[in-house]
């Protein structure tokens, strides 16, 4: 025997190596939509700080339900009417990567199937 043991894993920065899921317009769009509820999350959470008003009834358990409603608020706010940020932060990155880029063999204003709107 030698008395050399394993060798210790590579410390490691918390990034992942694997990009291949970055090459995708689908996850692009996804993490697009997260970051825009992400962002209506942080709105409404400033709002309530403002304190415009005192609360009539104030607990630990009450903060948490708004809290947990603001989080639904928001993600219903980017799923059914977006503010736009997360569609621009979208189109912003997939200008790096072509092949990110909508279709180009689409008319614009025309949809997938070929129909106008």
């Amino acid at each position: 025997m030698s008395g050399i043991g394993p060798t210790p894993p590579a410390p490691t920065t918390g990034i992942g190596q694997d990009t291949s899921r970055l090459a995708s317009r689908a996850n692009l769009d996804k993490a697009g939509k997260q970051f825009e509820a992400v962002f209506a999350g942080m709105m409404l959470k400033s709002m309530r700080q403002a304190h415009l008003a005192e609360d009539l009834f104030s607990s630990k358990g009450l903060d948490t339900f708004r809290e947990m409603q603001d989080q639904q608020v928001a993600q219903s706010i980017a799923d059914h009417a977006p503010l736009g940020i997360g569609k621009a932060m979208t189109d912003f990155l997939a200008k790096a990567q072509a092949n990110l880029q909508p279709d180009a063999t689409q008319a614009p204003g025309q949809q997938a199937g070929g129909e106008t709107p």
